[in-house]
């Protein structure tokens, strides 16, 4: 296409520079809000610290630095098994959508998807709310499709469409599944009496019980949301990133569904 002083640029160049970009971007989306991106940060900055050791010609650290990176490959892997299976499903994901004319559908399709989702977020509030006057305690984690693989093989699965009356049942006490999360994620509940890390967190207050550092825990983790009814005092809490808000109005439950629910 033209030249750059020596350096020749073609067509293919820019489309390389847009690969890698687009990966890059579509890593750090899959990776945000994750305890996993994290990790990355510290394996980018121990490669940049072993180039720079290398060029100061500091041996000794430089030997130890190197045999770390021989068997870096092999720890990433392990550690990001899930998010690199998650990565697998976006990218074949992505690429079965292009060619249905996902884009077209989308469009076509915008108004019923908007009123859909008014109907499954009324539904989820007023299971909330209606098990916040029982006292009947309640996790409900709203995931996405990538994430939801990771938990729903802890629990039962379900992918039952979603309703009050459903919710409402899974919790009652003489419900199998009353204690663990039920996970919601693409208009259907996914999976209910699932097992959820449990938050360490010291800053949590000391009155939060089990569900409620469960429900703060996955948010630590992944880029979900929780919702968690107290069976001791029926108030409604709501945690993302880490970070627990607790006795919610009803209009302030009403618009963190809204902002939270995809």
């Amino acid at each position: 296409m033209f030249d750059i002083g020596f350096l020749p640029i073609t067509i293919w160049d820019f489309l390389d520079v847009f690969i890698v970009g687009y990966l890059i971007f579509r890593i750090y989306k899959l990776l945000s809000g994750s305890v996993a991106f994290n990790i990355l940060l510290g394996v980018i900055l121990l490669y940049m610290t072993s180039w720079l050791v290398g060029a100061l010609k500091m041996d000794m650290l430089n030997t130890i630095l190197t045999q770390l990176k021989e068997v870096g490959i092999i720890i990433i892997i392990i550690i990001f098994q899930p998010e690199v299976r998650r990565f697998l499903l976006l990218v074949g994901n992505t690429t079965l959508k292009g060619q249905s004319g996902f884009l077209t559908k989308i469009l076509a399709k915008d108004q019923h998807n908007r009123e859909q989702k008014q109907i499954h977020i009324e539904a989820i509030k007023g299971a909330l709310l209606k098990l916040s006057k029982k006292k009947l305690g309640a996790l409900i984690v709203l995931a996405d499709r990538l994430n939801v693989e990771t938990y729903a093989h802890s629990g039962t699965e379900m992918g039952a469409e979603l309703s009050q009356q459903l919710l409402e049942s899974l919790f009652q006490k003489h419900s199998p599944l009353h204690d663990g999360a039920v996970l919601i994620s693409e208009d259907k509940i996914q999976a209910a009496g699932c097992i959820l890390p449990v938050s360490q967190s010291t800053k949590l207050p000391r009155s939060a019980g089990l569900r409620h550092r469960a429900a703060v825990g996955v948010t630590e983790e992944t880029s979900m949301s929780s919702f968690i009814v107290s069976e001791e005092t029926g108030a409604i809490s709501f945690a993302k990133d880490g970070k627990l808000v607790r006795r919610l109005s009803e209009k302030k439950l009403a618009d963190l569904l809204l902002a939270h629910y995809n």
